[in-house]
């Protein structure tokens, strides 16, 4: 069993940078792909960026490329996504995900994971 813990949403102006962190308890998260996806409000849940468990491979949404980086401290059993030069079309509720079958493959279906945090909400304002 896996469980994570958002925080670092808030309140930002556009252009704007925030940083996301993703605390995770349980023996599996230093092996397995993490994600963050997003979900605003009323639209669909949709995958912004994912990380392989060593780090070495990560895919990114065309809409956050050049503007988002995931990155990952095993060690902390932490994951973060740095967002830069945000947009109010950035505003959601952010959550992270893990893939507990999944050690370099990343999906973008929110389905492929099986352990998700409660999420943090980010708001950026025009």
């Amino acid at each position: 069993q896996v469980q994570l813990v958002e925080s670092g949403g808030g309140l930002v102006q556009a252009g704007g940078s925030l940083r996301l962190s993703c605390a995770a308890s349980g023996p599996t998260f230093s092996t397995n792909t993490m994600a963050w996806f997003r979900q605003a409000l009323g639209k669909e849940r949709e995958f912004v960026a994912g990380i392989s468990g060593s780090g070495d491979n990560s895919r990114y949404a065309d809409s956050v490329k050049g503007r988002f980086t995931i990155s990952r401290d095993n060690a902390k059993n932490t994951a973060y996504l740095q967002m830069n030069s945000l947009k109010p079309e950035d505003t959601a509720v952010y959550y992270c995900a893990v893939d507990h079958r999944a050690y370099f493959r990343v999906e973008g279906r929110a389905g492929a994971y099986t352990f998700w945090g409660q999420g943090t909400q980010v708001t950026v304002s025009s």
